[in-house]
């Protein structure tokens, strides 16, 4: 199995909509560790770590989002994987 870790920023209507547990739901169906948490600005950060092809597939998910949310873009970036385990989690502002 291939790992990967990706952080992301997701910019829209992303705030007040659920899409934070909707990503959690999500992360956790796919397997994944790692977080979502919002950001003073509107935007909701990811950080997700497991399988590559499980990761890919929340990065095309991101794109779309929560049945409530309107996504206008998702930035994305790999960096080096960081052995990540445990429950993806909800964090709140920082």
């Amino acid at each position: 199995m291939s790992r990967k870790r990706v952080r992301a920023t997701v910019r829209g209507r992303v705030q007040g909509v659920a899409f934070r547990e909707y990503t959690r739901r999500e992360a956790v169906r796919l397997g994944l560790s790692g977080t979502v948490q919002n950001q003073l600005d509107g935007s909701v950060a990811v950080l997700c770590e497991g399988d590559a092809a499980a990761v890919d597939e929340l990065v095309t998910w991101l794109a779309v989002g929560s049945p409530y949310a309107t996504v206008t873009g998702v930035d994305h970036w790999e960096e080096e994987p960081q052995g990540e385990t445990g429950p993806f989690a909800i964090r709140f502002f920082p």
